[in-house]
């Protein structure tokens, strides 16, 4: 029988533990679309989180520089996105994470957020992981769409030889040909053995990477069905893009999540999450 490995507990913000046992959660719209919209969101968010006993992490990106199309909506940027965030994360209580893409945005953002997330295309970039492993903060790397999960072994290596023993890895599906992804439920454990927590990013696993020309599509049907196998496989946190109207999103929007289907759905993975790991 394979032995399930021990995995270090990380402590996010005030109310949050990854690996602690307890199913927690990253939710939030892809980007910040505007200050209102961001707080209307995450209030909504604290609001479930508090009601269901579920920890919650608000998520929102300040600048999608990765987007297809030059001309696609990328964000607020860092100075006023960071100023949003402060203000979100001080009025609902909720810790906050987002992306980061240089190395000089590590810093500046780590005087706002609670955890650094590098882009799965960016995660093996040495000096953004160096950068964001100086802050002192929770970094959360998602595995890139090209790697195996034994290859993140080496974005650990780069985090803890900088000085983090605080580290997330993102299983967000492999590329599949043209404008497809998967997802290998392997992954899960495999990221598991290098002895830190693993969150399943459901979202953006079902993203249909520029398959809508010249923005990406997505197939959110499918979203439900990865995290429910993803919490039975063993992941410690799910990711979730949410959206009150996916279709009027500005980013993302065919593969975000209807945001009240968040807790019904939330709900459920925990009853997975904590049948995973009865004793057999």
């Amino acid at each position: 029988m394979r032995k399930e490995p021990e995995v270090r507990q990380i402590q996010i913000g005030e109310g949050v533990t990854a690996g602690g046992g307890r199913p927690f959660f990253v939710a939030g719209p892809c980007v910040i679309e505007s200050e209102s919209h961001a707080r209307a969101v995450a209030l909504q968010l604290a609001s479930w989180s508090r009601t269901l006993g579920l920890p919650l992490v608000f998520k929102a990106s300040y600048d999608k520089a990765n987007r297809t199309s030059l001309s696609s909506f990328r964000g607020p940027g860092p100075e006023e996105g960071l100023r949003i965030l402060s203000e979100v994360a001080r009025e609902t209580g909720l810790p906050v994470l987002t992306d980061i893409h240089e190395a000089w945005q590590a810093e500046e953002a780590a005087a706002v957020v609670d955890v650094l997330q590098i882009p799965a295309f960016l995660c093996r970039q040495t000096d953004l992981l160096v950068a964001a492993a100086r802050t002192g903060k929770v970094v959360n790397v998602k595995k890139g769409q090209f790697l195996s999960p034994y290859d993140m072994a080496h974005a650990v290596e780069k985090l803890t030889s900088s000085g983090c023993d605080r580290i997330l890895l993102t299983e967000r599906g492999a590329t599949f040909g043209y404008n497809n992804l998967v997802v290998d439920m392997r992954s899960i454990p495999i990221l598991r053995s290098f002895g830190f927590p693993v969150i399943f990013d459901a979202t953006h696993s079902v993203q249909l990477p520029g398959g809508g020309g010249g923005k990406s599509s997505g197939q959110r049907e499918f979203a439900p069905v990865l995290a429910r196998a993803a919490a039975a496989a063993g992941a410690d946190g799910f990711f979730f893009e949410v959206h009150e109207a996916p279709e009027r999103a500005l980013s993302d929007g065919p593969n975000a999540l209807p945001l009240d289907r968040f807790p019904a759905l939330a709900r459920h993975i925990a009853a997975f999450f904590d049948l995973a790991r009865r004793p057999e």
